[in-house]
């Protein structure tokens, strides 16, 4: 058993609109995740099946509102939404959001491979 202090994650994805904070832990990934206002990463998920993300995600809203670009259409979500994001999305932040998300690892490694461009 641990507790998971966002500061003690390690970042993985940094710039003026993301950061994305992200550690293994027993065989899922555990993701602190914000976003700033106007975000878009529907085209860093070009090139992944249906252009989307194929990995689940389950987490909780901490700030924000999101739109979620979908197969079905958009959903959106919002500060202290429990959430299931299953294949198949790619998120649009409304306003600046922050999220913490769950993830299998082997699934995610993959898309983070291929957002940093080393997929």
């Amino acid at each position: 058993m641990r507790t998971i202090i966002k500061e003690d994650i390690p970042v993985v994805i940094k710039d003026d609109n993301v950061e994305l904070r992200i550690d293994d832990i027993g065989g899922m990934t555990v993701g602190f995740v914000q976003l700033k206002a106007g975000t878009d990463l529907s085209g860093a998920t070009v090139g992944l099946p249906d252009d989307l993300c194929p990995c689940p995600h389950w987490g909780r809203m901490l700030k924000g509102r999101l739109k979620m670009k979908t197969i079905d259409g958009d959903k959106f979500f919002e500060a202290g939404d429990v959430f299931y994001w299953g294949p198949g999305h790619a998120p649009i932040a409304l306003e600046d959001c922050e999220y913490v998300d769950f993830s299998p690892t082997k699934e995610f490694a993959a898309v983070i491979r291929h957002l940093k461009g080393e997929a």
